[in-house]
């Protein structure tokens, strides 16, 4: 059985659906894990993506997170938040915020976990600890299926670059997040916790980047950063075939900042 997975942080399902429908006609993945959907989870657009022949469970405030699941090969054990997801306490907020930033289902042969990790904003802000906070919860709640004998992965927007070679310039970097020895620290826990990253391939430039800012000509220059992640544990890391960041879903106008990363399998 093949299967094509795929992640991609959509930067608004709502302003980006023609891009969506257009890319799901033309990439047909089995599965795909949607990130910053900046709508409700009542008003995700179910019907327009069920005519294509996907089922959705989406999970979304209307805010600047919200995530989903997509497949066209069923959608079995629906899970929103991580079991011990924290929450953000906003400046004036009296209580902390738990935000929609995790969803997992079972979609056929494999289980996914769909993840918009926070921010960080910046060093020290209390966005950062909370970052580092929710990546350790996120760690605690792969430990069984990363250990399964079933292919198991998570998928979504990291915020986090794993090493140097996934950002541009790393000196342009120094000092931020995003690329923190702490913030690797937690993405190497995830490893030892039973994960690896599946790199994709670089399809035209030496490294294979998904985001690209809007300013300054990112995306042309190709001034970005790897920062969408593919953390599989071995049944479904040996099951790979290919991966690939595609970068024309980032050509135009109108489109996300981010690229979609496809992963195909032979199960």
């Amino acid at each position: 059985m093949t299967v094509r997975i795929a992640t991609w942080n959509i930067n608004s399902v709502t302003a980006r659906l023609p891009k969506l429908l257009e890319w799901l006609e033309s990439a047909k993945p089995d599965v795909l894990c949607l990130q910053e959907l900046k709508c409700a989870s009542d008003a995700f657009p179910y019907e327009a993506v069920k005519e294509l022949g996907y089922d959705t469970a989406a999970y979304g405030s209307g805010r600047w997170n919200g995530v989903a699941i997509l497949s066209r090969i069923g959608l079995e054990d629906v899970v929103r938040d991580l079991p011990e997801q924290p929450g953000f306490l906003a400046e004036g907020a009296l209580i902390p915020d738990t935000e929609p930033r995790a969803i997992a289902a079972t979609c056929g042969p494999v289980r996914v976990w769909s993840v918009y990790v926070p921010n960080g904003r910046e060093v020290d802000h209390a966005h950062f600890h909370y970052k580092l906070e929710w990546l350790e919860a996120l760690r605690k709640a792969v430990l069984e299926d990363a250990a399964g004998e079933r292919p198991f992965a998570v998928l979504g927007d990291f915020n986090v670059a794993p090493t140097d070679e996934d950002v541009y310039d790393p000196a342009v970097f120094a000092g931020q997040t995003h690329v923190t020895p702490v913030e690797r620290a937690a993405l190497a826990a995830l490893r030892e916790a039973g994960l690896q990253d599946v790199m994709p391939r670089a399809l035209k430039y030496d490294r294979p980047y998904t985001f690209w800012d809007y300013r300054a000509l990112g995306f042309p220059k190709n001034l970005g950063i790897r920062i969408d992640l593919t953390y599989a544990n071995k049944p479904f890391a040996d099951a790979v075939t290919d991966s690939y960041v595609d970068r024309e879903a980032r050509k135009g106008k109108g489109t996300s900042d981010h690229a979609p990363v496809v992963v195909d399998l032979d199960l």
